[in-house]
């Protein structure tokens, strides 16, 4: 793979400039031929069944699109995060679906930054070439939903190691993952001052341990997700991230580009419903006429593309300022919103284009449709990013 990148940052401090021109095209071919080999059958099949896509994520892992953000050094490509967007993209415009394995892409991010030399040289070239797999994070809790500062999992500190007792919710692909990334207090609530405080990330190696349980959850798509119950699970002291009790700003510097990733891949979701409508209003005749000629499913298709081209434009602004290394809150945040809300509006768009038609499985529509709506949701909701906007961008009081 290419070390290009066409998110360039100029050298004297002067904001990240943004190319005009689609980023790696090579990539990009790349990643389609390889989506060629699982069409919509193969994932028809899969959400049938509600089974995990495992022969699509080993051939990702095989042609080095999962470790492409994985330094040289350690087994990867060494690539900036907007080849990230360019391969997820990719993959959601061909009607395949990344959510089976983005976690990995962002996961890592944590370990790359804070963790120790020695935790790095461990896990790095394995996760690199997929001999060990690192999907699954676990963060909500069920009676905390988005107030992640509220989380009671504990990890008490003994001669041994870690202690761990609580519950995970939503944590997705525990099961076909061999580490999960765990944010447990370890310093319990009443005893800090504030709420960010006492937090701590571990890398558990979920091959080793005793005392978890993992709980599938069947959801309205093919998600893999799951809920984890920790008794007295053990883990051993190495298994921290950096310093004791620093976690959630852990957390927080790598979920810029869970926000930027997850909005390439609804970029992709976009261009997927504009691409197929299009398609279909050109050849579907009604009353003697392509139905495409009538402005009242010419239009919406239109306005779609309006909205895929200006959101597509804040996920390019965001990964440009993360490669900078400039505070890019708002932007990865505002990319994950605008994006979201273009999917899910092509979605519906797409879905009025077909018709009855699109309900069928054999359209992959309705699937699409389905998995567009998620990132309304998550991994952050559009509630809470309005609410950040308010607050931190518009100077607002805080609204919850």
């Amino acid at each position: 793979m290419s070390n290009r990148t066409d998110l360039a940052v100029s050298g004297d401090g002067s904001p990240p400039h943004i190319s005009l021109t689609e980023s790696y095209p090579e990539i990009r071919e790349g990643v389609r031929s390889l989506c060629a080999q699982f069409p919509g059958e193969y994932w028809r099949e899969k959400d049938r069944e509600r089974d995990y896509p495992n022969e699509f994520v080993a051939a990702l892992t095989e042609a080095g699109y999962l470790a492409a953000l994985i330094p040289e050094m350690y087994g990867g490509s060494g690539l900036p995060i907007s080849a990230a967007v360019a391969i997820l993209e990719e993959i959601h415009r061909s009607g395949c679906n990344g959510a089976a394995c983005h976690a990995q892409m962002y996961i890592m991010g944590t370990v790359l930054r804070h963790g120790s030399t020695e935790q790095k040289q461990r896990y790095l070239p394995s996760i690199a070439s997929g001999e060990l797999r690192l999907q699954a994070f676990g963060v909500t809790e069920p009676n905390t939903g988005s107030d992640t500062t509220q989380l009671r999992t504990m990890a008490v500190r003994d001669a041994d190691g870690y202690v761990v007792n609580g519950q995970k919710i939503w944590t997705s692909r525990a099961e076909y993952s061999d580490l999960l990334l765990l944010l447990a207090r370890t310093t319990p609530l009443e005893e800090v001052k504030l709420r960010r405080h006492g937090l701590s990330v571990f890398l558990v190696d979920m091959r080793d341990v005793e005392g978890l349980e993992i709980r599938p959850i069947r959801t309205m798509i093919n998600h893999a997700t799951t809920e984890l119950f920790f008794t007295d699970m053990r883990i051993p002291a190495d298994s921290l991230i950096g310093k004791e009790g620093e976690g959630f700003s852990y957390i927080l510097d790598g979920m810029n580009a869970e926000r930027i990733l997850i909005g390439s891949e609804s970029i992709g979701d976009t261009r997927f419903f504009i691409d197929r409508a299009t398609a279909y209003a050109k050849e579907r005749e009604v009353f003697g006429r392509p139905i495409g000629q009538n402005q009242g499913v010419q239009f919406p298709i239109a306005r779609s593309h309006a909205a895929m081209e200006a959101a597509h434009l804040m996920v390019c602004k965001a990964a440009a300022l993360f490669e900078a290394g400039i505070h890019c809150g708002p932007e990865a945040n505002m990319a994950k919103l605008l994006a979201g809300d273009a999917a899910w509006g092509a979605a519906d768009m797409c879905m009025q284009t077909f018709g009855g038609f699109g309900f069928a499985e054999e359209y992959d529509i309705e699937r699409k449709f389905r998995e567009s709506r998620l990132y309304q949701i998550a991994p952050i909701s559009t509630n809470m990013i309005l609410g950040y906007i308010g607050q931190h961008v518009l100077g607002l009081p805080r609204s919850y």
